[in-house]
């Protein structure tokens, strides 16, 4: 067998696992010595009261603030996490601390299987399904495009946008009018990165799907937007989502001359999920520290 007949066969499966490359990836913010901020800033005031959530990649980091954001004004969430059960755990008791529910679910939602059951126990936990947050997301930096592996390619494709599809499809016969998608894509599909072609290229992926998905489904009176963060301070980058040079400067570049802290995201996407941005669809907002982009 040659080694174009192997990496045709790598390129065929349905579903690749875990590279290795990065192997502290996705990392535990149990384990970080400056913790990100994820604690809500204000009082809620009832904007999800009685809907539910699902929030993937909602153990850490901006999944995190945005879970429990979310339980402060009202809702219920489900998280998906890949591995990090203490950090998964930690939320849901922070959830649980805002006087709501959570559900965790453990898996790779590259696979379509697991979204299928993640959807499944939380419509057989609360009966419904309301607002649903793609958030999760992986990232392998690369100086140079020939060190980008197939594997490593069809991997990041597969957790940053098939997932999207895989749990959009699991979802939509549980969505009703008055639902809310919100995609969580990035400033690197404005800005490009140098070293991480393959993650901004699925960034850009993210955003088309978001516009196209609005005028898919904005007829059935189903919203969906989009969250393009900056540089903000979570476990991906420094378990090896950046190189450590990159981490020597982190936020540094933007207008604001800081990293952004989850809990400076996690209120675009209650935005984006409750009434107030009902006269909002296909949109994407920025916090990204001041950074200007297009679109």
């Amino acid at each position: 067998m040659t080694e174009d007949t192997q990496e045709l066969e790598t390129v065929d499966k349905a579903h690749v696992e875990e590279t290795g490359e990065e192997p502290r990836m996705p990392g535990h913010e149990s384990q970080m010595k400056d913790k990100p901020e994820w604690e809500p800033r204000y009082p809620g005031s009832g904007r999800l009261k009685g809907k539910v959530a699902i929030v993937t990649g909602g153990d850490s980091g901006i999944g995190r603030a945005t879970a429990i954001l979310f339980a402060r004004e009202g809702a219920k969430v489900a998280i998906a996490y890949l591995e990090e059960d203490d950090d998964a755990k930690f939320t849901a008791d922070r959830i649980k601390d805002e006087g709501s529910e959570a559900l965790l679910h453990r898996g790779d939602l590259g696979d379509p299987e697991v979204g299928k059951e993640l959807v499944k126990k939380t419509i057989h936990q609360w009966g419904r399904l309301d607002v649903l947050v793609n958030n999760a997301g992986e990232q392998h930096p690369d100086e140079d495009i020939t060190d980008i592996t197939v594997e490593q390619l069809q991997r990041t494709f597969q957790t940053n946008i098939f997932s999207m599809f895989y749990l959009v499809q699991a979802a939509r016969p549980h969505l009703k009018k008055g639902a809310s998608i919100i995609n969580c894509t990035s400033i690197t599909m404005y800005q490009g990165s140098k070293e991480l072609l393959d993650y901004s290229s699925t960034k850009g992926a993210i955003t088309a799907f978001t516009r196209s998905l609005s005028e898919n489904l904005i007829a059935d009176g189903i919203r969906v937007n989009g969250v393009a963060p900056g540089p903000i301070w979570t476990p991906l980058n420094p378990f090896g989502g950046a190189s450590k040079e990159k981490m020597k400067t982190f936020g540094e570049d933007t207008p604001m001359g800081r990293p952004g802290q989850p809990n400076e995201v996690a209120p675009a996407f209650l935005f984006l999920a409750c009434e107030d941005s009902s006269y909002m669809s296909g949109q994407v907002l920025h916090p990204n520290g001041g950074t200007v982009v297009n679109g």
